[in-house]
């Protein structure tokens, strides 16, 4: 038996509707009232998966998931004017800071190195681009653009979440250099900045990013019914800080792990691919190499493996993100 709601505007009662055999040796159960009050007969089977579980039935209804972008490709800007001046942002406001000519030319080249990448081995290739609203990051991402045709870009979203780190407001010079020479021996993750943020305050906002994102992915946001491929790039066009912290968000990295990351360089770009089974993994298109370059632990890099092969929604059980390297007498 369920109870069925009655119509709205009367009172709230719910009356029992049952599913009962027609007769014995009929094989046959009808149910004697559908949620549009129709009646209807069913083949009996007690064992069926969707009288256990009707969601089942809901499930098999839906449409087919839309597939997930190929690549998730994290990109720092090009070599800013506060990356060769500090003192720029003691005259500037930092979200004003642009781009020199060399970062402009580490912009073009990284548009190239994406197009070369996500082209490779198909046709309907295209790039979904998010960006932090920062000059020097909208400038990479004019820089990036010219390496594609408008019809292969498919979206930009600006994302006030993925900014720059908050420093403060102007930046007094010798005084920043104090504080960063502070952060050092108090540790990156958790200092903040006077009138600024910590790398665990960027770790709050990307978190809520993240969750956007793959709600984005899930639903297929990047791409019209009709028009889906697999061959989606999404590109994140952020600062060195915040990608590490989105790293460490999406594969829940410790603060450890974290501040054993090394920065990306001016224009340089980390892939995240899908694997054979779906999930996001770095070691699709990076070396170990490359990766222990980057600051990637062994640890982290078996997980990454096991990231290749994996499905979405299992968990990697062997990596010991809550395990035994907490607990020392284990050791």
């Amino acid at each position: 038996m369920y109870p069925k709601k009655r119509e709205k505007g009367k009172k709230q009662r719910y009356k029992m509707v049952c599913l009962s055999p027609v007769g014995p040796a009929s094989g046959r159960i009808r149910c004697c009232e559908d949620t549009l009050g129709r009646h209807h007969t069913r083949r009996w089977n007690p064992t069926s998966p969707d009288l256990q579980f009707p969601e089942l039935l809901l499930r098999a209804s839906m449409p087919l998931p839309p597939p997930r972008p190929r690549r998730v490709i994290l990109v720092r800007h090009g070599q800013s004017e506060g990356n060769v001046d500090e003192g720029a942002y003691t005259r500037v406001p930092d979200p004003r800071i642009g781009l020199t000519r060399r970062g402009w030319e580490e912009a073009e080249a990284c548009g190239c190195r994406i197009r070369k990448l996500v082209s490779t081995g198909c046709d309907d290739w295209k790039v979904y681009f998010y960006v932090s609203p920062y000059r020097r990051t909208l400038e990479t991402l004019r820089g990036l653009g010219k390496a594609f045709e408008p019809e292969r870009i498919a979206g930009v979203r600006e994302e006030p979440r993925i900014r720059e780190q908050d420093f403060g407001n102007f930046q007094d010079r010798e005084k920043m250099r104090v504080e960063k020479e502070i952060r050092r021996r108090y540790g990156r993750f958790f200092y903040r900045f006077p009138n600024g943020e910590s790398a665990a305050d960027v770790y709050d906002r990307i978190t809520g990013f993240r969750e956007t994102l793959r709600a984005d992915i899930d639903i297929g946001r990047f791409q019209p019914p009709g028009l889906r491929s697999p061959n989606m790039n999404i590109v994140l066009v952020s600062h060195g800080l915040t990608l590490r912290v989105f790293l460490m968000r999406w594969y829940k990295w410790t603060v450890e792990q974290f501040e054993g990351l090394n920065n990306f360089d001016n224009g340089g770009m980390l892939v995240m691919q899908t694997g054979s089974g779906g999930r996001y993994s770095l070691l699709v298109h990076h070396t170990e190499e490359e990766l222990q370059r980057f600051g990637l632990t062994e640890d982290m890099l078996k997980d990454q493996l096991w990231q290749k092969t994996a499905k979405p929604g299992e968990l990697n059980y062997n990596f010991m993100r809550n395990g035994q390297s907490f607990f020392t007498h284990f050791l």
